[in-house]
């Protein structure tokens, strides 16, 4: 372990290069994020190792075209998940001759299998970020996820879709690498609007791959006039779709391989091993950690949990949500009709964006990450209740409270929308539990091994629940919004734990 004489010589060796990429403003870039408490007021005095902090890094301005890159990057797993959403069951139907009855059975487990697989890959993943690189392992991930989301199209057995939906699922370092790059391009003052970016780039995949996927799927019959005598589209009709989606996956590799600069910085000095000093901090960590320590880290454990409760009510709502809005009033829904749907879709879209872009990067700065954490769990469980009053206002069905719904609605929608800001706030969270920077991609990895398994089972658990509770007519038919209100009651419990950044973010190696 080293003592005293290793910390002097620590000490000799920043002063001497002040103005290196490894040194003092690398240390810094993570030691000042105890800023992100939300107060205004900031320690510029000296470390208790002697290490005077740097202006500098925390006024560096965002690489804009780095960010940039990295978002269109961050597109292509989304745009590659949901792209298949609407020709799958058709697809399925086709290939292997299912019952109506069957199909979704089929669908659904060719979407787990794709998450369960990104779950056992997600921490080689990280490990091979942390150690060989970051940009490697995205432009390797992305060029994998382009060859395997060309393949589906061109399945024509059930067996075939769930093998390149697996390999597909395989290539799961371009989130982990993109997440991780975005963390080390970004300062305390500007990660909230990086990773604003980065969660809308990734909102706008979702929208884009559902719209890309139906339009293209099975042009032979949607576009006889242009693709009716094309033979190959005749026999593979969902060809063309994954095709473009490739086409898509493969500009933002080559771009990435071009124009992407490595994030991860290797100090020659630095020792291998697990080694750690103890400082009136805490550790201060020299060395790779195996996943074990990490998960022992301080503070690391609780805000993996958060991360995973905070997926929960997210993968419950995205689940539940069409499907109550389609049901009838008369079993606990809103009867909408799917115009409708779209067009509730797109205000919830239009309006995350908003809070994303415009509220998010302020409010963090004033009140902190924790602080919009906790904000957005008081929030939660009035989000949720809405649903059900709103179809209570439904139910009455007099011209007043019709009227009434649907001014309500849209308000709900517009301002509940807000809880999303906590899907940015839980990943700088994550990104501050770091107890060093060469872990950073582990971390992320561990975060997104949970969030894959979690996301291949709780859709169907979910609309599961709101089937039977709907058929039942248990409660009203609201049984479903009663247990994820008292899920959300456990978000608002859960988050007064969350860790302070000052007491969970270590230094970086100097």
């Amino acid at each position: 372990m080293p003592g005293t004489d290793r910390r002097d010589h620590d000490r000799e060796r920043t002063a001497s290069r002040p103005n290196s990429a490894n040194g003092i403003a690398e240390n810094n870039h993570v030691d000042e994020t105890t800023a992100l408490l939300g107060s205004d007021t900031r320690d510029h005095s000296p470390s208790p190792d002697g290490d005077s902090t740097d202006d500098d890094d925390e006024g560096k301005p965002l690489p804009k075209v780095q960010i940039l890159l990295l978002c269109y990057a961050r597109i292509i797993e989304p745009l590659a998940f949901f792209s298949i959403f609407p020709y799958v069951n058709q697809m399925i139907q086709s290939n292997g001759g299912i019952a109506d009855t069957d199909v979704g059975f089929y669908s659904g487990l060719i979407e787990s299998l794709f998450s369960l697989t990104q779950a056992i890959v997600m921490i080689f993943w990280g490990r091979a970020a942390d150690r060989f690189g970051r940009k490697p392992v995205l432009v390797f991930s992305l060029f994998g996820v382009t060859f395997a989301t060309g393949l589906f199209g061109m399945a024509k057995t059930i067996p075939q879709m769930a093998l390149f939906r697996c390999l597909a699922g395989v290539f799961a370092g371009t989130i982990i690498t993109i997440r991780t790059m975005i963390a080390e391009h970004s300062t305390p003052k500007t990660q909230a609007q990086a990773f604003s970016w980065f969660a809308f780039s990734g909102n706008l995949g979702i929208f884009l791959g559902p719209l890309l996927g139906g339009s293209l799927a099975d042009p032979a019959r949607q576009y006889p006039g242009v693709f009716g005598a094309v033979r190959f589209f005749q026999n593979y009709p969902y060809a063309l779709s994954s095709l473009v989606v490739a086409l898509v996956g493969a500009t933002a590799a080559i771009s990435s391989a071009c124009f992407v600069t490595e994030t991860l910085e290797k100090d020659p000095d630095a020792t291998d091993g697990d080694e750690e000093e103890t400082t009136s901090d805490g550790p201060v960590y020299r060395g790779d950690l195996s996943t074990w320590q990490l998960l022992k880290s301080p503070g690391v454990g609780m805000v993996i949990y958060t991360y995973g409760h905070i997926m929960v009510l997210a993968f419950a709502y995205t689940a539940v949500i069409p499907v109550f809005w389609f049901t009838p009033a008369s079993l606990g829904g809103y009867g909408f009709t799917p115009l409708q749907i779209s067009l509730m879709m797109g205000l919830s879209g239009a309006a995350q964006a908003a809070w994303l872009l415009l509220v998010f990067p302020p409010l963090q700065r004033k009140i902190g990450t924790n602080g919009v954490i906790r904000l957005c769990a008081t929030a939660y469980p009035f989000f949720f209740l809405c649903f059900p009053l709103g179809n209570v206002l439904l139910r009455i069905g007099t011209e007043a409270s019709v009227k009434a719904f649907w001014i309500f609605v849209p308000v709900v929608l517009v301002v509940g929308c807000g809880v999303s800001m906590s899907f940015t706030a839980i990943q700088l969270a994550v990104n501050d539990s770091a107890p060093s920077p060469k872990v950073l991609g582990t971390l992320n990895a561990l975060a997104l091994t949970g969030v894959s398994g979690l996301r291949a089972f709780c859709p169907a658990l979910f609309t599961a629940l709101f089937a039977i509770g709907a058929r039942t007519q248990v409660v009203g038919g609201y049984t479903i919004w009663i247990l994820m209100l008292l899920f959300a009651a456990g978000f608002s419990v859960v988050a007064r734990y969350l860790p302070e950044p000052q007491k969970s973010r270590k230094r970086r190696n100097v």
